[in-house]
């Protein structure tokens, strides 16, 4: 199941960098989008060593802009103190205009958080894959719980039957 979670996340061609897989078990996911995110050098290095931390990052829209906010890039290991970067800044994300007004307003109306899914290299640029989601409650996760295990069980079990053990 862990494997095709990541396929969906991240296209073909593309290099892995970091998934959140907490993001698709608290909310319902509701839409997708690519965008780019504005780094500085010392920041790509370290995402191509996979020094990111993404389950607590979150996205909001500000004056007509998408800002990442809680992403920890770690300190690139080859860097110098005046070179490096700081870890926890807010990082800008780049979409289309009319894109980010769409989403803007579901985010007010329909009361969403946007939500990154994973981090990776395409064609040489950083891109991230952000989501509209709504909050789950825990009974909602616990509800999802049980029909995967059912479910689950319920394969088994036709399995089983086919092969003649029962």
């Amino acid at each position: 199941m862990a494997k095709s979670q990541k396929k969906r996340d991240i296209p073909d061609g593309a290099t892995a960098v970091a998934t959140n897989r907490a993001a698709r078990r608290d909310y319902d996911i509701l839409d997708t989008l690519e965008v780019g995110i504005q780094l500085r050098g010392s920041e790509v290095k370290s995402l191509r060593e996979s020094k990111v931390q993404l389950a607590e990052s979150f996205a909001i829209v500000y004056q007509h802009e998408l800002w990442l906010v809680g992403l920890h890039i770690g300190a690139y290991s080859h860097s110098a103190g005046a070179f490096g970067h700081e870890p926890d800044r807010r990082r800008k994300l780049l979409a289309h205009r009319a894109e980010i007004d769409r989403w803007a307003a579901r985010v007010d109306r329909e009361k969403l958080t946007i939500v990154p899914l994973a981090l990776y290299f395409k064609d040489g640029r950083a891109k991230l894959e952000i989501a509209l989601g709504r909050g789950r409650s825990q009974a909602d996760r616990r509800h999802d719980i049980a029909k995967r295990d059912a479910d689950r069980e319920a394969q088994r079990a036709i399995s089983r039957s086919r092969s003649g053990k029962y």
